[in-house]
């Protein structure tokens, strides 16, 4: 069921459903809330025993943290900005790559589309580019363009940008073939068919790419953190991990699931909005 909740609501309050649709829609919505409820008591019960264990010397607290270090910890770095300055860093490479994969996703899936030979001769590298392990060429970034920026974007961007090209491609060439006979009968050129019905009805699939990817390039982010950078949530669990501060590493780690559901969930409204319109 794709409606949105509010929509569903409504839906429940009109008097010209039936009533065993009504039914339906409140127990879907009863689900959706017990779901929600759930997520939320196993949120808290793995937060009270994870502190609980620490406390009771089950688990070492020196090396798996708690979360009331956890908290103090961001609280402690919180007081000078530190931490916001990692978190901005990381968020800055991150929005950087995912708008480069976005970008170079979409043109050179509309040169493939365009293009049949291109097509044919780039598929075949494509297809192994995306199943080469990105983190095997870090190392080969840093020796290309040194230890900074750019050598993370570079790397953000490969993780994701492969597999973004491949996956708008394969939709682009999988357009009812009516829509773009209709064009062509009407007088249509190859351009009109790409703006008026390749790009138009392919932007569900963009905005499914763009969920992945975000979660994508800030992986691809933190892999390059971990090699090249001097600032970043990646350099933190690094150098923590160097130093034995664990709770800056577990900090870092929490704080990167916050940021990727934050970003996941923005994207999830942008979609939403997208469909209801």
């Amino acid at each position: 069921m794709k409606q949105s909740k509010r929509n569903l609501k409504r839906i429940v309050s009109d008097t010209n459903v039936s009533v065993a649709q009504r039914t339906y829609i409140k127990k879907y919505l009863s689900m959706l809330q017990t779901v929600k409820i759930i997520q939320l008591l196993i949120l808290i019960f793995f937060l009270a025993a994870w502190e609980i264990t620490t406390r009771l010397n089950i688990i070492d607290s020196f090396v798996f943290s708690s979360p009331v270090k956890v908290v103090d910890c961001f609280l402690e770095m919180a007081k000078d900005g530190e931490i916001f300055y990692h978190i901005g860093i990381t968020l800055a490479e991150t929005f950087i790559s995912f708008a480069l994969v976005i970008l170079i996703g979409i043109l050179v899936a509309v040169l493939l589309w365009w293009n049949e030979r291109v097509s044919r001769v780039l598929e075949p590298y494509l297809v192994v580019l995306n199943s080469l392990p990105k983190s095997a060429l870090a190392p080969v970034f840093i020796v290309w363009l040194g230890a900074n920026m750019k050598t993370i974007i570079v790397a953000a961007v490969s993780v994701a940008v492969f597999g973004s090209i491949i996956t708008l491609y394969t939709n682009f060439k999988e357009v009812e073939e009516d829509k773009l006979k209709l064009i062509r009968t009407l007088g249509g050129t190859k351009k009109d068919i790409l703006l008026k019905v390749i790009l138009p009805s392919n932007i569900p699939v963009i905005i499914s790419v763009m969920k992945v990817n975000i979660g994508l390039s800030l992986v691809g982010v933190i892999i390059g953190e971990f090699l090249a950078a001097k600032a970043g949530l990646g350099y933190l669990i690094i150098y923590g991990s160097q130093v034995f501060r664990l709770d800056w590493v577990i900090m870092s780690i929490v704080i990167l699931c916050i940021l990727a559901t934050i970003l996941y969930k923005v994207l999830t409204w942008i979609e939403k909005k997208y469909n209801n319109n």
